[in-house]
């Protein structure tokens, strides 16, 4: 055979020897960009009227520097290609930790005078979700939250047998004192004055009464009085997996057990890599009834866009239940948060990879 002949056929054999080499390198490059993606984060620290009513330059700016650390946080995570999971729960948790905010420190009281903390989150990936209610002495319930869902086959918890789990699991623990704060048990006695019911004690081992006359702290603006003072955080990481958390004290001079939608899952909680991940703040009674945060997740699987899907249920069907206020934070598959809410005013952060930091506190 000449030798040209002999030597095509030889190249075509090593051709097709190499073919699926380099239809699996293909895929595999293929699936890589396929999950590359956009990591996005947003928080929230609650929404509501007097807080916008009343906020002069300074609190606006303890507001706005608080918010831009916890979202730092989340977005240092994301950063290092850490998971959505991991992401919404620091940025949760240094919300937690801040008395401007109703959760952790700086929770609202019941009408005994305890702290009852909620906290939820959810792995959109795999659905799977945590949460606790009436928690008394967790330093970061959203990390309690986590716990119930990594070490238990339960989804929620609550109570004694929550704060028991807690201290099994070597979380931190913290008196009651840790998570009282003046301002919100000033605006805590003014609820319970105003309706009619007696001021339990200071819990033990808070600050003795400040010597300012009640008169005088009742005339002061009310920044903190945060009715809606929820906290939450949503996020996509680089392969495209969503979560959601949030995190709450409740609401001021509740009685001892309500629950309200934040660590309900579907209510005030809800992610899912099918559609989108949302956390709310506002009246827990009628985000539950609506099972909102699942309700927008639907929309965006039947088509809406998550502006549309959280405007409609936000702005349509909440306020059709005659009461019902607050906001929530979206983020999908795809693009940036959005956000929606029908109050004066919602303090919320974003950032998607590429982009700069945005607060929006008035």
């Amino acid at each position: 055979m000449d030798n040209r002949f002999r030597n095509r056929a030889t190249t075509r054999r090593i051709h097709r020897s190499l073919y699926p080499l380099a239809l699996a390198f293909g895929l595999s490059l293929v699936s890589a960009s396929s999950h590359a993606q956009q990591w996005a984060i947003a928080i929230h620290g609650g929404a509501g009227e007097s807080e916008w009513e009343h906020m002069d330059p300074a609190t606006a700016a303890a507001y706005q520097r608080s918010l831009g650390i916890a979202l730092a946080a989340g977005t240092a995570v994301l950063k290092r290609d850490g998971s959505s999971l991991d992401a919404v729960e620091a940025a949760v948790e240094v919300l937690e930790d801040d008395p401007l905010f109703n959760a952790g420190r700086g929770s609202a009281f019941a009408a005994d005078g305890s702290n009852e903390m909620d906290a939820a989150l959810m792995n959109g990936e795999t659905l799977a979700a945590g949460s606790v209610a009436g928690i008394h002495f967790t330093r970061h319930p959203i990390a309690l939250a986590r716990a119930v869902m990594e070490h238990t086959p339960y989804v929620m918890m609550v109570g004694t047998g929550a704060d028991d789990f807690s201290r099994a699991q070597g979380l931190e623990q913290q008196p009651p004192s840790f998570f009282f704060t003046e301002m919100r048990w000033q605006e805590f006695a003014k609820v319970l004055k105003d309706s009619g019911r007696k001021v339990p004690p200071r819990p033990a081992g808070a600050p003795p009464e400040p010597s300012t006359p009640q008169a005088s702290l009742d005339q002061m603006p009310r920044p903190f009085a945060h009715r809606f003072g929820t906290v939450g955080a949503v996020a996509r990481d680089s392969k495209g997996h969503l979560a959601a958390a949030t995190s709450t004290g409740g609401m001021q001079g509740k009685l001892p057990g309500r629950v309200g939608d934040s660590p309900l899952i579907g209510a005030g909680t809800y992610a899912s890599d099918r559609s989108c991940a949302v956390s709310g703040t506002g009246v827990g009674e009628y985000f539950i009834r609506l099972t909102l945060a699942r309700e927008v997740c639907t929309l965006v699987e039947e088509g809406k866009t998550p502006q549309a899907a959280a405007d409609q249920m936000i702005h349509l069907e909440l306020p059709a239940l005659k009461g019902g206020e607050g906001g929530v934070i979206v983020l999908s598959k795809q693009g940036p948060p959005v956000w929606s809410n029908n109050t004066l005013g919602i303090f919320h952060a974003q950032q998607i990879q590429g982009g700069e930091p945005r607060v929006w506190v008035k």
